[in-house]
């Protein structure tokens, strides 16, 4: 039966038919990558998620009425044998006013006061209540710092929060305007050049969440991704405090050429590593870099061979990326590694 059905069906239908299951079944599969708005893991997302589903079935309801009243149009048409007249037009007049105005009424004013109500319950926590993580959006990669921590504690592209804690994140942008996503905690929020918006994120349970830029803002856009880290109270802090100490000092030859390398080839121009020399303020701040899951805004895996190939030649990895290509002999390359793996 059900294959006879599909054989009797204009291909151009069918093919929507699957093009629509293909969306949904790519929807659901987000939930896997801990990056659905519809599966949330903190109270921001959970107050969204609930809105999103009144409206939708708000929206099923009207469609399925919608439906019906065309079927019953269609087929009181098709028995009647004569026109009416003008008998028709109160009853017709009734319908639009019913239609157009009453039913639109009922539905859209209780669905404006609970979505007030949301908006109310989405606004950040006030300063000095929650623990504040100031993030900037750069082309394209995210810069963290922690207050409270001193401007030392600085990170990038991932952001550790403590379960069941409140963090105020407050919001910038260097170049052009991004948007600030974290779809299994909460909505999207924009970074204006010039502007500090504010925003809030809150995990229900320890676990990483996939974040990206929500906004086009240039070539690698879709490689401008993030992850926030969601710990155990204990675990937070340990980690915090971990994050405020200077990098470990280089230990053995290798560590300490590599440590060389990285000095003399232009590196600290761009990055820096508290407790030594290195300054530099346009790339990400490397002191804890080792211990980081990703390079290059989430671009690749942060192991030795990928950071190899990024070191080597960004442009053929990241396209546009600022970083330039740094010739090194293979020596220094490899005790620059060596070096990069002992920060953590």
């Amino acid at each position: 039966m059900i294959l006879l059905t599909v054989r009797t069906v204009p291909a151009p239908y069918l093919a929507r038919f699957f093009l629509v299951v293909a969306a949904l079944a790519g929807v659901l599969g987000c939930a896997q990558n801990g990056q659905s708005a519809l599966h949330p893991a903190g109270p921001g997302a959970e107050r969204i998620a609930d809105l999103w589903w009144l409206m939708l079935a708000a929206a099923s309801a009207v469609f399925l009425l919608v439906v019906f009243s065309l079927y019953r149009a269609l087929t009181h048409r098709g028995r009647r044998s004569e026109p009416q007249g003008r008998r028709d037009e109160p009853v017709a007049t009734k319908w639009v006013l019913a239609g157009g105005v009453a039913l639109p009424t009922i539905i859209l004013t209780p669905l404006l006061i609970f979505t007030l109500h949301t908006l109310a319950r989405l606004a950040p926590p006030k300063s000095g209540s929650a623990l504040e993580v100031t993030v900037t959006g750069r082309q394209w990669w995210w810069d963290v710092q922690y207050a409270g921590a001193g401007s030392r504690l600085r990170t990038a592209n991932e952001i550790h929060i403590p379960v069941g804690r409140p963090v105020r994140i407050q919001l910038r942008s260097e170049d052009v305007i991004h948007s600030f996503w974290v779809p299994a905690l909460q909505g999207k929020l924009d970074l204006v050049p010039g502007q500090v918006n504010t925003t809030w994120l809150q995990a229900n349970r320890a676990g990483i969440y996939r974040g990206e830029c929500a906004e086009y803002c240039g070539l690698q856009h879709t490689r401008m991704q993030f992850r926030v880290v969601a710990l155990p109270a204990s675990e937070f802090s340990y980690w915090l405090t971990a994050q405020q100490r200077a990098a470990v000092p280089a230990a053995d030859s290798s560590t300490r050429a590599g440590q060389a390398v990285f000095m003399s080839s232009g590196c600290a121009l761009c990055h820096a590593i508290r407790g030594t020399p290195a300054r530099g303020s346009g790339g990400p701040d490397l002191t804890h870099f080792a211990s980081r899951q990703t390079i290059a805004a989430g671009t690749l895996p942060n192991t030795k061979g990928h950071l190899a190939g990024w070191i080597a030649n960004p442009q053929a990895i990241k396209p546009g990326n600022l970083m330039p290509r740094i010739p090194l002999e293979p020596e220094q390359l490899r005790t620059l590694l060596v070096y990069l793996g002992s920060l953590r």
